[in-house]
């Protein structure tokens, strides 16, 4: 019988040659971005870092796909089968050898004032007062230089549906090696003090941070205000509402610039290009992706005599970004839109 053995194995290589490549695929696909190529980090937290790896465990990665963090930049990946989410979880764990962490699901009981003020004391500074989060994203841009990445939300519903108390203790004892999490024991705190601490971390279960609109209906994704002017006129309006709004005019050209061969663009369809460069500046060191609508752009249309301007709702694009820190900007910038676009049908 032991010669069936290699021959099971050499048909099972070509289905575990498929995991693999899927996982690098779906890797690719839904986690690079953030993540890194090869977990490197960027936006996200270094993943193939070896001492975060050492401390994190498969369920963990699993869970964290699949609840993200709310209004902590991750979405969840809902539509991501189960073995999906199996190949990508392989697929990292292939950056370091060895055996992932494991932890049972046992809680923890604490002290909360103590782990409270212990938290006040040595987390706040970095996790934030009520553990929401460093701020900024994680990429140079957002983040001190000193810091490699920024400290991740405590108080968030995906960490805490994803983590266990033992795992939390655990990074707690030992610090995050090229993080700057450092070890609590060499801080000098007892096993005790540690154990307040993940008691506290875990209490914000019993208190879940809320989005402002969490509820509400999505905004809609375009602005749209008419125009009683024709477009040329609507135009120069909306350059002097813009300027007057402290925007500076960037360039004006034909929705269809650059998709048509060169005298054959549709001039009753023009886009205007605008920008406050201290908002601009503002928005990146939040979330870099906002470049992905600024500077910001206003679509003019003329059709059947009817002239329309429009913007995307950047309240529509808070939401789709999941970074709670963009909710307030975009709202002051969604106002600002409006504003501007009132502005020029006076």
């Amino acid at each position: 019988m032991r010669p069936a053995i290699p021959s099971l194995l050499l048909a099972l290589l070509p289905a575990l040659s498929a995991l693999a490549d899927d996982g690098a695929r779906l890797y690719a696909q839904n986690c690079a971005a953030c993540h890194g190529e090869r977990g490197s980090g960027g936006i996200g937290v270094p993943l193939a870092l070896p001492s975060i790896r050492a401390l994190t465990t498969e369920e963990y990665l699993r869970r964290s796909i699949r609840h993200g963090r709310p209004g902590r930049v991750m979405p969840a990946f809902a539509s991501l089968s189960a073995a999906e989410v199996d190949a990508i979880v392989a697929h990292m764990g292939s950056w370091n050898p060895g055996r992932p962490a494991e932890y049972a699901e046992t809680r923890i009981p604490g002290d909360l004032a103590n782990g409270g003020k212990l938290f006040q004391k040595h987390c706040a500074s970095c996790h934030g007062a009520t553990g929401e989060g460093g701020k900024g994203t994680g990429v140079t841009l957002s983040r001190p230089r000193e810091q490699t990445i920024m400290a991740p939300a405590l108080h968030n519903a995906g960490f805490l549906a994803s983590t266990t108390d033992l795992q939390i203790k655990a990074i707690l004892t030992q610090g995050v090696t090229g993080t700057p999490m450092v070890s609590f024991v060499r801080k000098g705190l007892k096993e005790q003090d540690i154990d307040d601490l993940v008691a506290f971390v875990r209490n914000f279960e019993q208190s879940p941070l809320a989005r402002p609109d969490a509820g509400k209906p999505a905004p809609e994704p375009v602005l749209s205000v008419e125009s009683p002017y024709d477009l040329k006129t609507t135009v120069a309006n909306l350059k002097r509402a813009a300027e007057t709004n402290n925007f500076i005019f960037i360039r004006e050209q034909t929705l269809d610039e650059g998709i048509v061969p060169p005298g054959r663009e549709n001039h009753n369809q023009q886009i205007v290009y605008v920008c406050n460069f201290g908002l601009l500046a503002q928005a990146l060191n939040t979330d870099p992706r906002v470049g992905l609508f600024l500077p910001c752009r206003f679509t003019i249309l003329e059709q059947a005599g009817k002239v329309t301007m429009m913007a995307s709702n950047p309240k529509r694009l808070s939401q789709i970004f999941n970074n709670s820190e963009l909710d307030e900007m975009c709202e002051k910038l969604t106002k600002m839109y409006l504003t501007i676009m009132e502005d020029a049908t006076l």
